[in-house]
């Protein structure tokens, strides 16, 4: 690693950029093999360089290489940015790792955070993993969203972690109370940590005390002892289909992750990278992906309160008008509220555009209109694109497999294998399935040995369920495109198959602005037909009511419902009316999908066969002889 001098705030004059994806990114090259068993394999002919023994490593480094730059910020209560330098980090990273190998965390003993993102949150990541201790930061909705805490319950049972932490144990009181008989280790009970202990359990640990001291021997001992194979992270799976699975993350797997994405994003060794940036770290886009591509390359993270969502959006948008970021990282639904915003207002616009060198999108298909807004956006504000990339991985895969770096044509490519990684495609049910193997992959799931055996083929490639397709058949280096999940795709009565993931995009497009989500109908029928999960701003907006009115109100509005009719009609005449390729039926949905039911995930995304199954009695109106006055159709 190139050690650099740190980029410039963004209340200072912005440093010159680089912007031309010919300079920022590798070429897009691949090896392809075409085997006798119909299966193609996919390499990168680039070896995977020099990877770092541990996370740890980073850290270090930094902190002695440039030990005052900023690493970490937030907001603090007056709402003024708090930071922490990386010197700063490594001193606290030892103290709390003295801490919990004094109270006998370890590989058997992990350390649960509950909370959501922040400095605290990434201090104690940073040192369980500096001192060997694995850390599984669990989604905060299952223990502030959820009714029941039945997931929570069951991934805290599965781990009997050693101590448990959260921001401020008040509003996490009913959760903790849920685990209580369930998280006891071997021979005791873990400790609660908090950040702000009012109001918590009986003998609730602050945060500050584990600062207290620092044994530098015992702590170096330990992170001596860490190996490229041991546990960093568990890391749960959405659950949509049930009880989430751990994930076992290994040091090798985020280390060479991270390697494999500077050999083909030379720019981060180049430009320090300014990130603001709210994906959750329960999930691995935000916690692998994102937090340590700024630790591994001597970055600053700021640390978004916001979510993609209306209202703490808002927190973003202010975040984006005093930071000015290098890359920027969300999800769709995030581009479908940043979008209006930067169109509407010239100084962020500005702050956003300053030295911002990519625009990367991932966890679900990016429809296209929203990826024509910001290259409009971008030229308008710069005189050139900002180039628009994505990538593709899993959990399993920590998260990366396969990279777009390059400038594609539209959205939806997601690129090719990155160093280290190969891609398997295999024909299944008229797609081609891909399956993953490399020094990425998981070695399995958390004390799960038949789901671990499950996960892969007979030469070790990970099934992840994803299809893919080539941009372009005759030209492998142009990338794959994501074709949906293999288990999502039904045939109709007439025997079709219908690509759920294409189809889903599509229609959101078509649907747009009413349509924040699609749900596909038709599994054995004669027809497609749509579950409609509403943008509820905009269809108020079109009903020509405020935004408090009872969101029932908008759904059953003429106006709305005209604008879902002509959306249908869009779509039929833009697929020139192929049964599999639009729907005849839609629905709006008045009751938002259920974390706790598995309908959707932490980043918002929706499970097509679990809201299918939950919302039977509505698909059943989408299919009735004589439909109600609310199910619109073609």
């Amino acid at each position: 690693m190139r050690v650099d001098p740190p980029a410039e705030g963004a209340r200072g004059a912005p440093p010159a950029v680089e912007r031309d994806p010919r300079a920022l990114f590798a070429p897009p090259r691949v090896e392809r093999t075409d085997r006798a068993d119909g299966a193609i394999v996919l390499r990168a002919p680039d070896p995977l360089g020099p990877v770092a023994r541990c996370v740890g490593e980073w850290l270090e480094h930094w902190a002695a290489h440039a030990p005052d730059r900023a690493f970490l910020a937030e907001r603090d209560a007056a709402q003024a940015w708090r930071t922490v330098t990386y010197g700063e980090a490594l001193a606290r990273v030892r103290a709390i790792g003295t801490w919990l190998l004094g109270h006998g965390l370890g590989p058997a003993r992990p350390l649960a955070i509950l909370s959501d993102n922040s400095i605290d949150h990434a201090l104690l990541s940073l040192a369980a993993m500096h001192v060997g201790v694995p850390v599984a930061s669990v989604s905060v909705a299952y223990s502030l969203m959820s009714a029941d805490h039945a997931k929570l319950r069951a991934i805290v049972e599965a781990l009997s972690p050693g101590a448990v932490f959260v921001s401020a144990a008040a509003p996490f009181a009913a959760a903790l109370k849920a685990i209580a008989p369930l998280h006891a280790g071997p021979g005791t009970a873990p400790t609660v940590i908090a950040g702000d202990a009012t109001g918590g359990p009986p003998g609730v640990v602050p945060l500050e005390r584990l600062l207290e001291r620092t044994d530098a021997a015992a702590v170096a001992s330990a992170y001596a002892a860490v190996t490229p194979d041991t546990v960093a992270k568990v890391l749960f799976t959405s659950g949509s289909t049930g009880t989430p699975k751990g994930v076992v993350n290994t040091q090798r797997m985020l280390c060479s992750n991270q390697q494999a994405k500077a050999q083909v994003w030379p720019f981060l060794e180049r430009t320090p990278p300014v990130i603001v940036d709210w994906l959750p770290w329960s999930h691995t886009f935000g916690a692998n992906h994102n937090f340590n591509l700024v630790l591994r390359n001597g970055g600053t993270l700021h640390v978004d309160a916001g979510k993609a969502a209306p209202g703490p959006f808002d927190r973003t948008l202010a975040n984006l008008r005093e930071v000015s970021p290098t890359v920027y990282f969300n999800v769709p639904r995030g581009y479908d509220l940043l979008v209006p915003a930067l169109r509407a207002d010239a100084a962020l616009r500005r702050s956003f555009f300053a030295r911002l060198q990519v625009v990367f999108y991932a966890a679900a298909a990016l429809p296209q209109h929203l990826w024509d807004a910001l290259i409009e956006l971008s030229s308008a504000e710069l005189g050139r694109p900002v180039p628009m990339v994505s990538a593709w991985g899993s959990t399993e895969t920590a998260p990366l497999a396969a990279d777009c770096h390059w400038q594609a044509e539209r959205a939806g490519v997601i690129g090719l294998p990155i160093p280290g990684t190969e891609l398997k495609l295999v024909p299944t049910a008229g797609k081609l399935e891909i399956r993953v193997r490399g020094a990425n992959v998981t070695p399995g799931y958390w004390r799960a040995p038949e789901a671990t055996a499950a996960a892969f083929d007979d030469e070790g490639f990970y099934r992840i369920g994803d299809a893919v397709r080539f941009a372009d058949d005759a030209r492998p280096e142009r990338g794959l495109v994501f074709d949906g999940r293999i288990a999502e795709d039904f045939k109709l009565s007439s025997g079709t198959w219908v690509n759920v993931g294409g189809l889903r995009v599509r229609a959101i497009e078509s649907l747009a602005p009413i349509a924040q989500d699609v749900v596909v109908a038709g599994h054995d029928r004669a027809e497609v037909a749509f579950l409609v999960v509403p943008n509820a701003v905009a269809c108020r907006a079109i009903a020509g009511l405020h935004d408090a009115a009872p969101l029932a109100d908008a759904l059953a509005a003429p106006a709305v419902l005209d604008v879902l009719r002509e959306g249908l009609r869009r779509l039929h005449a833009a697929t020139g009316g192929a049964g599999s390729m639009h729907a005849r039926r839609a629905l709006l949905l008045d009751e938002p999908p259920s974390i706790d039911a598995g309908e959707i995930t932490d980043k918002g995304y929706l499970n097509q066969r679990a809201v299918l199954a939950r919302r039977a009695a509505q698909v059943a109106r989408l299919y009735a002889a004589v439909p109600d006055e609310r199910v619109v159709t073609l």
